[in-house]
């Protein structure tokens, strides 16, 4: 009873929150209480100087005014056009994670209480004024006794707890939109808050973030002009992450970076090919490519940091996702209907030829554009929007990787807006298929599948008999007629030849089963 009252207290100040910056018609969209958005604009009438610009733009300031959580909420819904609509999920793409910076001293206790040393000891050097505050942490400019020039990310004091109060909001509300008003149960409102969680809880555990940037780097060691700054390990905690000092100019300075006599052209073609080996050959992405997140260093090479957010797609969703974005650029749209229904992403009683005439419908607008105006990206949004009426699941990986396509579009349109970034990783991604997914691929796939099957042989052959040996011991209850014939077996001298004929069943099960 008293959290349910402290949730509607909390409930009442976020919509007077709403009121202020007009962002109150997500009542109205989500029809919960009729006439409730007239009340609530009675007793949080819209401030002038906050209720501006566009719906989207005024939610994600009322979410940003709100705090860390909410910003964290309002940048998850940005990759759910199917829950707030397109225009309003692109508004909410433009959520910045930035807030007043905490206390320099602060962030030094953090240090200390974190890694068991003074920070004098750690590091020669320790700058108190943070070079950027974002809603979960805040970083650092040092030099460790060693002499290395790194970047010290550390988490707010108290955010934990702020989040924690805040999910237990969420998950009271999604339960209470269930139960109030069951056709939301379609957009599990309850598993959209699940995964804000893990993705928070994920966050706000520095050590997984290094982890990520060191396998980040070690995937993209072999790609050439582009850099994952190096992880050290001894100054990083569950709240504190040390990593190496990556200066460069912010990547959307198109103006400086001509002047510094980089190729724009040549950064694009970087980012097209760092991309498809992150999505396509790893299958693990930096999912907040933002322009605050990149840089061109010295000699051309891009650098990536903040590892808080990232993705990964598994062999058959990378598959599916090279088959269908080739069938669209080919404008080839049976075959987009059919990877649909062969990767099981639509039910098998939808009709395959509709499918098809919605990709056309989607399509055909976007890739009759000018090249370098076709948005890949935004094929994608349009698409996950058309197959509700066909029943297709939500795919979440997916909507985080078309939140990243649209920002890398973005940044490739800032440096060079002639050129089109998923032309030039086109050639890329049809080598991958057909390594991958070609009639040689797939039987070197099936042989190799039936080397590890005989490979675990041995093994099988192994179990067989010690089953055997159970069984004439009496350590397994069969049926009488099967003990009988054991023995009848046995007292013949065929217990082998039974051993054997029963390991010929175990090889032709697992080579042929």
């Amino acid at each position: 009873m008293l959290a349910t009252a402290r949730n509607l207290r909390r409930t009442f100040t976020i919509l007077r929150t709403f009121g202020r910056f007009d962002a109150l018609f997500v009542l109205d969209q989500a029809a919960v209480v009729p006439g409730l958005r007239g009340l609530l604009r009675r007793l949080a009438p819209p401030d002038p100087a906050l209720a501006r610009g566009r719906p989207g733009e005024r939610l994600a300031a009322a979410l940003h005014a709100l705090g860390p959580s909410f910003i964290k909420f309002g940048q998850m819904l940005s990759v759910r056009p199917d829950l707030v609509g397109e225009a309003i999920a692109a508004d909410l793409a433009q959520l910045q994670d930035h807030l007043p910076p905490f206390p320099g001293r602060e962030a030094r206790a953090i240090v200390e209480a974190e890694l068991g040393q003074a920070v004098g000891a750690l590091f020669a050097v320790f700058d108190e004024r943070p070079i950027a505050a974002a809603s979960i942490a805040q970083v650092h400019r040092a030099t460790t006794a060693a002499g290395a020039e790194v970047a010290v990310k550390v988490l707010r004091p108290g955010i934990e707890a702020a989040f924690a109060r805040d999910l237990d909001l969420f998950r009271w509300a999604a339960r209470g939109l269930e139960r109030i008003e069951p056709r939301f149960r379609r957009l599990k409102p309850v598993a959209v808050v699940e995964t804000l969680a893990a993705s928070v809880a994920t966050e706000m555990d520095l050590r997984l973030e290094a982890a990520a940037a060191a396998e980040l780097a070690v995937n993209l060691a072999d790609a050439e002009g582009f850099r994952v700054p190096a992880v050290f390990w001894q100054e990083t905690s569950r709240r504190v992450l040390t990593t190496e000092w990556a200066p460069g100019i912010p990547i959307d300075e198109r103006a400086r970076l001509i002047e510094a006599g980089h190729d724009v052209r040549a950064i694009v073609a970087r980012m097209a090919e760092a991309f498809f080996l992150q999505v396509f050959r790893d299958g693990f992405f930096h999912a907040d490519l933002h322009p605050g997140n990149l840089a061109v260093d010295e000699k051309g090479a891009i650098v990536v940091v903040d590892f808080g957010i990232m993705g990964r797609l598994d062999a058959g969703t990378r598959a599916y996702l090279a088959e269908m974005l080739l069938a669209f650029l080919r404008r080839d749209y049976r075959r987009v209907a059919d990877v649909h229904f062969r990767a099981g992403y639509v039910p098998a009683d939808q009709s395959i030829d509709d499918f098809a005439q919605a990709a056309r419908a989607i399509a055909e607008p976007i890739l009759g554009r000018p090249l370098a105006e076709i948005s890949i990206a935004r094929l994608l949004a349009q698409l996950f929007q058309v197959t509700e009426r066909f029943r297709m699941e939500t795919q979440p990986q997916l909507l985080l990787l078309q939140k990243t396509m649209l920002v890398a579009e973005g940044v490739g349109r800032t440096l060079e807006p002639a050129i089109n970034m998923w032309e030039l990783a086109r050639p890329l991604i049809e080598a991958w298929a057909r390594d991958t997914m070609g009639p040689e691929a797939r039987i070197g796939q099936a042989l190799g599948a039936v080397g590890d099957r005989i490979g675990r042989l041995p093994a099988l052959l192994a179990d067989a008999e010690r089953a055997v040996a159970q069984i004439a011991q009496g350590g397994v209850k069969l049926h009488p007629d099967s003990v009988a014939a054991l023995a009848a077996a046995r007292r013949g001298g065929r217990t082998r030849t039974a051993l054997v004929a029963l390991a010929a069943a175990l090889v032709a099960l697992v080579l042929f089963g």
